[in-house]
């Protein structure tokens, strides 16, 4: 019998850590950092709690509608992206996913050849928010199927709404739309500006407001939105509240004074905007995503990520968003997250282009994990299990054991195999995203990077532990 055998018995029959975020409906769930999402979909972003999973949308830099889905918000960076619908355009933007009745419907913005970027909307054909969905048509919200993007629904006083963002035919300004709604497919009229960009603060780097999106609590109906340019570190979130009357009449509508949730240059967040709002899983807490920047430089592009953090509401019943949080601060979950494992993924090296895989098919504890070419099997298919702190337990789906640090090791070199789950520290792997949608696996009890030992690139190449160096041999694409 191997120390190995012995250790890992003795082990799992001890007391473990307590993940107690897994036990009761009501307790936060896994902890995690931003951002949730990494380049390059991860602008723009719409997510949506359903039937105990999160659905996450988000601008693509391509003609396709993504979508990723999670039982957990840590789970989401590791999330596979699925494509729920390919469009005509050469980019989509800003996706919007909403439930009437029962069908969903997502809405989105497309530039199409020789035409003005406009909104589209999808239906599906069941309650399942991945589709299939079906192409319902473009929503006639501007006069001569003019630009109008960033479309958002209301419900109010029993009626639908589509907020949008255009440009104004009297002033130019790309300012807030609304528009009556007949079918969640159809506008019956075109849109009315109720909000323009006067304010100072609306008008750094460009004039603009845009990315509407509705937040009501205790009888009253804010819609906040997205206001200065994107280009710069100035983007940010402003809010109206309605005050009664014709919802499309701007007189309805009472603007903010002062901004509602902006850069905060001493947690390095720059940008924080074009926002969803959605509520923890019990219900109880009302939580923010939004897409923001880690320099002052970056601007409009793949660089912004989605972030989410939970918000208060001020004595006076409005919303408090806080100031966006750091990168480095660790967030407990949405309460009642039930830290259920999220669809498995390909787990490849950047270096090698090959997949961590089950080595011939083995089945007991001990098995090796080697690198081989990628082939969608369900040896290099991995689930990763969210624990809490950014650490996950990684399980392989055909034989469901664990990618385990063999021995309790320590050195560089040490070997990884697979060994039942026991949620023990040589179980447990912290994902830290890197550029280019890849992430370091950390081992939590010995330090060590997970690694394409010797730079390998055959079918077959090994898999070891090193120390961390940032080099492409330990950075692997979780997708």
């Amino acid at each position: 019998m191997s120390t190995n055998l012995i250790t890992h018995h003795e082990a799992a029959a001890a007391p473990g850590p307590s993940f107690t975020n897994h036990e009761a409906a009501a307790a936060p769930g896994p902890s995690f950092t931003n951002p949730v999402v990494g380049v390059p979909n991860s602008a723009d972003p719409t997510l949506v709690h359903h039937n105990g999973s999160y659905y996450y949308v988000a601008t693509t830099w391509s003609s396709d509608v993504v979508m990723r889905r999670s039982t957990t918000i840590a789970g989401l960076r590791s999330a596979p992206e699925r494509v729920v619908f390919r469009s005509n355009g050469t980019q989509m933007w800003a996706p919007h996913l909403e439930m009437v009745g029962d069908r969903w419907y997502l809405y989105f913005s497309v530039e199409e050849c020789c035409a003005p970027r406009r909104t589209h909307v999808l239906e599906s054909s069941g309650t399942d928010p991945l589709g299939p969905y079906t192409h319902r048509g473009i929503l006639d919200l501007m006069p001569d199927d003019g630009w109008a993007i960033d479309a958002s629904l209301l419900r109010l006083n029993g009626a639908l709404y589509m907020t949008f963002s255009a440009f104004s035919p009297q002033d130019n300004l790309q300012s807030l739309f609304i528009a009556p709604m007949s079918d969640p497919w159809a506008a019956s009229a075109h849109g009315s500006r109720i909000s323009a960009p006067t304010l100072p603060w609306e008008r750094q780097d460009g004039a603009v407001n845009e990315g509407s999106f509705p937040l009501q609590r205790g009888g009253r109906t804010f819609l906040t939105y997205s206001a200065s340019h994107c280009n710069g570190p100035n983007y940010k979130l402003g809010m109206l509240e309605y005050q009664g009357g014709n919802p499309l009449a701007a007189g309805s509508w009472r603007k903010f004074a002062e901004p509602i949730f902006q850069r905060d240059d001493a947690a390095g967040v720059f940008g924080p905007g074009h926002h969803s709002f959605f509520t923890s899983p019990d219900g109880s807490e009302t939580w923010i995503a939004y897409h923001a920047n880690s320099s002052a430089s970056q601007g409009c592009g793949t660089t912004r990520t989605t972030r989410v953090q939970k918000i208060t509401w001020n004595a006076d019943g409005t919303p408090n968003l806080g100031v966006p949080v750091s990168t480095s601060t660790v967030l407990p979950g949405p309460s009642g997250e039930n830290g259920g494992p999220s669809a498995p993924v390909a787990i490849r090296n950047r270096h090698s282009g090959l997949c961590l895989d089950d080595t011939d098919w083995a089945t007991v504890p001990g098995a090796p994990a080697q690198q081989w070419t990628c082939n969608g099997l369900a040896v290099q298919q991995w689930r990763l299990e969210p624990l809490g702190a950014g650490y996950y337990q990684i399980s392989n789906s055909h034989n469901g054991l664990c990618l385990d640090d063999r021995d309790w090791a320590t050195a560089p070199g040490s070997p990884v195999q697979q060994w039942t789950c026991n949620g023990l520290a040589v179980q447990q792997w912290r994902l830290n995203p890197v550029e280019g949608g890849y992430s370091t696996l950390v081992n939590r009890h010995s330090g060590l990077c997970l690694d394409n030992y010797n730079f390998g690139t055959a079918p077959g190449a090994e898999v070891r532990q090193w120390t961390c160096n940032g080099n492409n041999a330990q950075q692997w694409r979780v997708a």
